[in-house]
């Protein structure tokens, strides 16, 4: 998928509003702790992005055939059957994958490269740099797990990787790489990377899970060989995401989950039990499938796909003006794996001297409407190695991150918040509960569904 170019204009035409996919709650109201209300301001799409209302629409239809998949002889289980089928389809289209690929579902990003750790032929040696998020970062295990510094530019991250791939014994080989950093946005060079990688016999995974919100993916033009991404990332929270890629190691690896589907036959044989496992994919889906996740996650896809010239053009002019007006707010550092000028998607952490994030972060929240994230994003790593470069002290940042529904708006209360904060501190009493800030006697209510619970 390639990004249209848009035609020339004269000074004198102006350029029109991007028509963007429209987001469920984007017209949410919250209440502060000064007792009013006022729209969300959702700026953490990074964490969890809301749900497409495209999304929205395409699970409530689906809901009254929702049934078995493959096994049912109903009309409700063939309709159920082809929507689950139908998503692989789009899922292969979305990532560019070869005809030969698999497309697998997995709960989310973590599961996918868990799935992919366990189907590893013997004595894979596996590369990758220690600023993944946690869940690129841990399924690996063993000494011939080899685990790369925070590069100081992306010149540095290639030669690195080629230094630690001539160094790895002989045998298979396993790049992982991150496309886009969830700490700092900033993109990583994956197509030269990719191509080091190949020089020295290696496969690659890219960890999408960041960029695929963002920006159109293929796995033919980065090189790769394997994308992992989430639903919750690209506008589909029904718990569901793909792991795509080539099958050869999933096909003669043993299934990471054991149960239906997952079997072709199971025979008793007295003493132990004879299993011929399912083809891929359904050797590695064990268990009743997520059907309604998938296809969320393909409507999502598809949504993405016909809009990228205005989501790309929104994201880029909402990242210009956050950055330029946190260039205002005093004490403010920005994090950066590869300096400012660095291509990066809708996200940027940052501290502020003498403010403890996860105070401001309690704060734009009960006094402004305003939700981010504060912590180390889990990647701890790289995130206490950026802090180190800024010089803070804390081991937490404030992450700020924008996406569909995201408004000029919201990015200047964003601002004018921290640089009131800055100048005159909270306009509430706060306190520790249960090592989180929040305000003394918080008044907010909270809504009616959650309040009746019992």
């Amino acid at each position: 998928m390639t990004l249209a170019v848009p035609t020339a204009r004269t000074e004198a035409t102006p350029l029109p509003e991007p028509l963007l996919p429209t987001v469920a709650g984007a017209r949410l109201v919250v209440p502060l702790v000064d007792g009013t209300r006022t729209g969300y301001a959702n700026l953490d799409h990074a964490a969890s992005a809301p749900c497409l209302d495209t999304v929205r629409d395409a699970v409530d239809e689906l809901l009254p055939w929702y049934a078995s998949v493959h096994r049912g002889a109903g009309f409700a289980s063939q309709v159920s059957t082809k929507v689950y089928e139908q998503a692989r389809h789009v899922l292969r289209r979305f990532v560019g994958a070869r005809g030969t690929d698999a497309v697998v579902f997995t709960r989310n990003t973590t599961d996918s490269l868990n799935l992919l750790a366990r189907a590893l032929p013997k004595d894979t040696s596996v590369v990758l740099f220690d600023t993944e998020h946690h869940a690129a970062l841990l399924p690996w295990r063993g000494p011939r797990v080899r685990r790369i510094q925070t590069p100081a530019g992306p010149g540095d991250a290639v030669v690195a990787l080629g230094d630690a791939l001539a160094e790895c014994p002989t045998g298979p080989r396993l790049v992982v790489l991150t496309a886009a950093s969830n700490v700092t946005g900033e993109v990583w060079p994956v197509a030269r990377l990719a191509a080091v990688a190949r020089a020295h016999g290696a496969r690659v995974v890219l960890d999408a899970a960041q960029l695929a919100p963002h920006r159109p993916i293929d796995i033919g033009a980065l090189g790769v060989d394997y994308v992992v991404l989430s639903g919750h990332k690209v506008y589909a929270p029904f718990g569901c995401g793909a792991l795509v890629g080539r099958a050869d190691w999933l096909k003669a690896a043993e299934p990471y989950l054991v149960g239906g589907g997952a079997t072709a036959q199971v025979v008793d044989w007295g003493d132990r039990l004879g299993v011929a496992w399912s083809a891929v994919p359904e050797r590695h889906e064990a268990g009743s499938p997520n059907v309604v996740g998938a296809h969320a996650l393909a409507v999502a896809c598809e949504t993405l796909s016909r809009n990228w010239d205005g989501i790309v053009t929104h994201e880029r002019v909402l990242l210009r003006k956050l950055r330029a007006g946190l260039a205002t707010v005093p004490g403010l550092r920005s994090l950066s794996l590869f300096g400012s000028d660095s291509d990066r998607v809708g996200v940027v952490s940052f501290t502020i001297d003498g403010i403890d994030a996860g105070l401001a972060a309690a704060v734009l929240s009960a006094e402004h409407g305003i939700g981010v994230r504060d912590g180390a994003f889990c990647a701890h790593i790289a995130t206490r190695r950026l802090l180190g470069r800024v010089g803070a002290h804390e081991q937490r940042a404030l992450r700020v991150s924008v996406g569909l529904g995201t408004t000029a708006e919201h990015v200047d209360r964003l601002v004018g918040a921290l640089r009131g904060l800055v100048a005159d501190g909270p306009g509430a009493e706060y306190v520790l509960v249960d090592g989180r800030w929040a305000p003394v006697n918080d008044p907010r209510p909270l809504p009616a569904f959650l309040r009746e619970v019992r």
